[in-house]
């Protein structure tokens, strides 16, 4: 039995994201509480184009009829990903993060929560650091970005939001399974936000609820008020923001482990103090998820921990911290759309 699981553990680490192997063998632990031994083989035969039901039962040389149903139950559990429209569903593999993990928000127990914190560091470590594409990257809060700097649409949250035609808010995943645990904060759990097709299968799944632009817009308030740092899909055209804590979410946690968390991310953005304007109250240094900021009678960052999210900005009274662009040379420009962002990760980890 255990050799399906290893099967399904080396495809998921053939895709883009990847799913590497441990010691341990944590990560088949985590796919035998989540794939019954059928569901892993079935899930092997899926790439990331999205195929009918027809053409993967050819291949598994299964009748459509049998095997179509187990496709829809396995996206229900999101195990798979499922697109198009009712009728003419077509499904695809899911990667484990961002993809897998975050559709079981509805379907967590404390064994599967104990599992994913023994892997997430070796996770993050060897999925995030080792490719120069990241799947998320960091945007400021928008109030923090002075009026004579200029911002691309794809580094504002508002801008990103205003296009969308299709809006789902879906509970973090993190601060759902650290509250869970009896761990994590009290920052808002309804946070995160979908669009386009992942919109639709997050409200199809039941594990999300549509929401206006204008709802949207509140969501960015209240995560602005509650310190949350905005990360969105790496694409100029993302389909999703995260709203992120640093002592809850995996990748915050893990930055916060480096000693230059500002090489591991795409922000286009630093923090400055003007020591002349700082009064020293600290509220700053509460402010920042990364331990940035030290203050000794005035505060100051520092810049290889800075990820340039701007909650320091917006949290000063006395307007004595700001934002600066990054040189040009080390800007980022995300990928076009999600595509060309997962074929940059699957080139650089040499899976193309």
């Amino acid at each position: 039995m255990n050799d399906v699981y290893q099967k399904l553990a080396r495809h998921l680490d053939n895709l883009p994201a990847g799913f590497p192997a441990t010691e341990t063998g944590v990560e088949i632990r985590i796919l035998k509480r989540l794939f019954t031994p059928k569901e892993a083989e079935i899930a092997t035969s899926l790439g990331m184009m999205p195929e009918a039901a027809a053409a993967i039962a050819e291949r598994l040389k299964m009748e459509e009829k049998e095997l179509e149903p187990i496709l829809k139950d396995m996206s229900l559990k999101g195990l798979i990903y499922r697109a198009g429209k009712p009728g003419q569903q077509l499904y695809m593999a899911a990667q484990f993060v961002v993809g897998i993990w975050e559709f079981q928000v509805n379907r967590l127990n404390l064994d599967l929560i104990k599992d994913f914190n023994e892997y997430s560091p070796y996770l993050l470590n060897k999925a995030w650091q080792e490719t120069k594409t990241k799947q998320l990257r960091v945007i400021p809060i928008s109030q923090s970005i002075s009026a004579d700097v200029t911002t691309m649409p794809y580094d504002e949250a508002e801008q990103i939001i205003k296009k969308q035609s299709k809006i789902v808010v879906i509970p973090c995943i993190c601060r759902t399974e650290y509250k869970m645990a009896g761990k994590g904060c009290d920052r808002p759990i309804e946070a995160c936000l979908a669009f386009g097709s992942g919109a639709y299968y997050y409200e199809e799944n039941g594990i999300g609820r549509d929401i206006s632009k204008a709802e949207a817009l509140e969501i960015l308030a209240k995560g602005r008020e509650a310190g949350l740092v905005l990360q969105p899909g790496n694409s100029q055209r993302p389909g999703n923001i995260c709203l992120c804590c640093g002592c809850c979410c995996q990748i915050l946690k893990n930055l916060n482990n480096l000693a230059e968390p500002a090489k591991a991310v795409h922000s286009n953005f630093y923090a400055e103090v003007s020591a002349d304007d700082c009064t020293g109250c600290e509220i700053c240094l509460e402010r920042c998820q990364m331990k940035a900021i030290v203050v000794e009678d005035v505060a100051r960052v520092k810049k290889e921990r800075c990820i340039g999210c701007g909650l320091c900005v917006t949290s000063c009274s006395f307007d004595a911290v700001h934002l600066v662009e990054k040189a040009p040379e080390d800007r980022w420009t995300p990928p076009a759309n999600i595509v060309e962002t997962y074929m940059n990760i699957a080139k650089e980890r040499g899976k193309m």
